[in-house]
C-alpha cells in the first residue's frame, strides 16, 4: 500500500483545498492529512481567527478524502510523521516549490499544482469585515494593546477615549491610525468593539454603557468584583447580540491550554491538589496599594491563580477560606484554600510579599510542574515516579500575550460565540463571586 501525506492549515476550506487533496489522494492508496495547529499561524506573521483547529479538522474529514487526519504541533514533525507512518510520498502545493526538498531523504516529494484564483487569504480579505476597535482607558496596560492587535487578522485599533483628554491625546499621538475622542458617544459611533482598560471599580459601568451602545467588549481582568454584576453583564451582552469577554491572557495562552487538555485527558491521573502562586514587589505609592481603587494582591492578581483551579476542578467548590496580611487597608499577601469533594487546592498572591511563582498540579499517577512565571506559560513538565517517563514541553510566548486573547475575541465576534471555552462565562462569574467573598471578608482571616 502506497501512503501519501500532505499538510495544510485548511482555514476557510475551499475548492482549492479540495482539489489539492484530490490530487494528493490520486498519488497513492492511503492519504494522511496533517492539519496545522492554531499556533502555527504565529510563524506566518498573523493570527487568523476564522476556524480553530477542531473546526478545520472537521472540515477536512467532511471532504471524505482523508483516510487519516493528524495534528501538526511542532517544527520538524514532518520528518517524524513520515517515519512513524511509513510514508512513501510527501505532497504539497506548488507555491512551496523547493522548500521541502530536504524530505527527499525520507520519501518522494511531489509539488502539486495550485488552483488559480482562489486562496484562504483572498477569501478572508473578501469575506471578513475588519473589526474597528476602540480603547477605553489609556493607561499603562492599554499601551500594549495596539501592537498586539497588529499581528491579529481582522482587527484594527482606530480610536481611544479617556476621562483625561490629555491621556487619550498622548495615546493617539503614540500610535498611528488611532484617533482620540473627547466625547464618549462620538467614540462609540466610530467603533465596533471596545477594549476596556480602566481601573477595576470603573469596569462595571464602562461595560454596561458599552454593551448598551451595541458594542462588543473585551475587558481587562478582573472583569468585575461582584458575582451578580458579572451575571447581569453577560446576560445583557447576549440580549444585545454582542460579545463580552474577560481579558485573561493566561486563559488564551496556547501552552496553558495544551496543559489543561493534557491534564483533563488523564495523563497524571485524578487531580487531587493544585498549588498556584503569583507575586511581585511593586512601588507602594502606586494605584495597586490604594484601597479606594480596589488595590491589593487579591483584586490585582487573584484571577490568574484561580484560573487553573476552576478550569480543572470546576466552579462547585465546597468551601473557600482566605488568609491575608493587610497593610494600610489592602492585602499585600493573600492565600486561599479551596476544598472540593475529592481535592484541596490553594493559591497565593502577593504585591508586598515575594513567593515562588510556580504552578504544581498533583495527580494519582504523576504531577505537572510549571515554573515561574507560570502565568506566561512557555514550558512545563509532566513528572512521574519513574523519572524515565518524565516529559518536557517547550513553547513560544509572543509579545505581551494579549494577541491570544484578541484573536479569540475577534473569532467569537465572527462566529457569534457568546462564550469562549478558554474562559467560560460561568468561570468568569465564579471569579467575580470569589472577589466578592474577599471584599466582604467571608471565611476571612487576617494574619
Amino acid at each position: 500500500m502506497k501512503k501519501v501525506i500532505t499538510y495544510g492549515t485548511y482555514d476557510l476550506l475551499h475548492q482549492g483545498h479540495i482539489n489539492l487533496l484530490k490530487r494528493a489522494k490520486a498519488l497513492g492508496d492511503y492519504l494522511i492529512v496533517g492539519v496545522t495547529n492554531d499556533n502555527f499561524d504565529r510563524d506566518r506573521g498573523k493570527l487568523n481567527v476564522r476556524n480553530n483547529v477542531l473546526e478545520r479538522v472537521d472540515a477536512v474529514r467532511a471532504t471524505g478524502l482523508a483516510d487519516q487526519i493528524i495534528i501538526e504541533d511542532y517544527v520538524g514533525q514532518k520528518i517524524d510523521d513520515i517515519q512513524r507512518y511509513n510514508v512513501d510520498i510527501f505532497a504539497i502545493g506548488s507555491d512551496w516549490e523547493g522548500k521541502f526538498d530536504y524530505l527527499n531523504e525520507f520519501c518522494q516529494v511531489v509539488y502539486l499544482p495550485r488552483t488559480e484564483g482562489i486562496s484562504s487569504t483572498m477569501l478572508r480579505a473578501e469575506s471578513q469585515d475588519i473589526v474597528q476597535m476602540g480603547i477605553l482607558g489609556c493607561g499603562r496596560v492599554a499601551r500594549r494593546f495596539p501592537m498586539e492587535a497588529d499581528v491579529v487578522s481582522g482587527v484594527s485599533v482606530i480610536a481611544c477615549y479617556d476621562l483625561d483628554p490629555a491621556k487619550s491625546k498622548s495615546f493617539a499621538e503614540e500610535f498611528n491610525g488611532v484617533n482620540a475622542y473627547e466625547n464618549l458617544q462620538n467614540f462609540y459611533d466610530h467603533v465596533d468593539a471596545v477594549y476596556i482598560a480602566t481601573p477595576h471599580l470603573a469596569h462595571y459601568e464602562n461595560i454596561r454603557t458599552t454593551l448598551l451602545a451595541g458594542k462588543h467588549v473585551l475587558c481587562e481582568t478582573p472583569m468585575v468584583l461582584k458575582g451578580a454584576e458579572a451575571k447581569e453583564l453577560y446576560q445583557l451582552a447576549e440580549e444585545q447580540g454582542v460579545i463580552l469577554m474577560e481579558a485573561n491572557k493566561t486563559a488564551h495562552c496556547p501552552a496553558f491550554n495544551h496543559l489543561m487538555v493534557m491534564i483533563k485527558s488523564g495523563l497524571i491521573g485524578d487531580v487531587v491538589d493544585i498549588e498556584a502562586s503569583l507575586s511581585q514587589l511593586l512601588d507602594k505609592s502606586g494605584r495597586e496599594f490604594d484601597p479606594k481603587q480596589a488595590g491589593g494582591a487579591m483584586f490585582e492578581q487573584g484571577s490568574y491563580p484561580l484560573l487553573p483551579i476552576l478550569k480543572l476542578m470546576g466552579i462547585n467548590y465546597q468551601n473557600l477560606e482566605l488568609f491575608s496580611r493587610m497593610e494600610n487597608g489592602v492585602d499585600i499577601h493573600t492565600k486561599g484554600v479551596m476544598r472540593y469533594p475529592k481535592a484541596v487546592c490553594s493559591f497565593k498572591v502577593g504585591l508586598g510579599v515575594k513567593t515562588e511563582g510556580d504552578l504544581v498540579i498533583s495527580g494519582t499517577k504523576g504531577y505537572a510542574y510549571v515554573p515561574a512565571p507560570w502565568w506566561k506559560t512557555d514550558y512545563f513538565e509532566l513528572r512521574y515516579e519513574n523519572q524515565n517517563d518524565n516529559k518536557k514541553f517547550f513553547y513560544k510566548w509572543d509579545g505581551f500575550g494579549l494577541r491570544y486573547e484578541i484573536q479569540e475575541f475577534i473569532s467569537c465576534i465572527y462566529n457569534h460565540r457568546f462564550s469562549s471555552a478558554r474562559l467560560r462565562r460561568r468561570e468568569s462569574i465564579c471569579m467575580a463571586e470569589i472577589m466578592e467573598q474577599f471584599s466582604e471578608h467571608k471565611n476571612f482571616f487576617e494574619i
